[in-house]
């Protein structure tokens, strides 16, 4: 199942700054789990995906940014992308980074 999230923005929001929204894949179990939860606290299952990215996103960084790059965005600064990425995905579907 496809599930939409949507994307947080670093630090405080700008009045220009709205919520983004991404199409993520993930493991059928995990999204009945989310879904559970979900319905047993009365949220919408979006706000624990928003609660998984944000909770998750800091320890991504440290693994998989170069230091210098890791620097800018725990100074505040987060560079838009170089490459727009256009071509298949892991599942061998085309995406465009729009």
């Amino acid at each position: 199942m496809k599930w939409i999230v949507r994307e947080h923005m670093l630090g405080r929001k700008k009045s220009a700054e709205k919520l983004k929204v991404v199409a993520v894949r993930i493991d059928p179990v995990i999204e009945r789990r989310i879904r559970f939860l979900g319905e047993t606290t009365g949220r919408k299952p979006s706000f624990f995906l928003q609660q998984l990215i944000e909770g998750g996103i800091s320890a991504l960084e440290e693994v998989w940014l170069p230091s210098s790059q890791l620097a800018l965005v725990r100074a505040g600064t987060v560079p838009e992308p170089t490459v727009a990425h256009t071509g298949p995905d892991l599942f061998g579907e085309t995406f465009s980074a729009d």
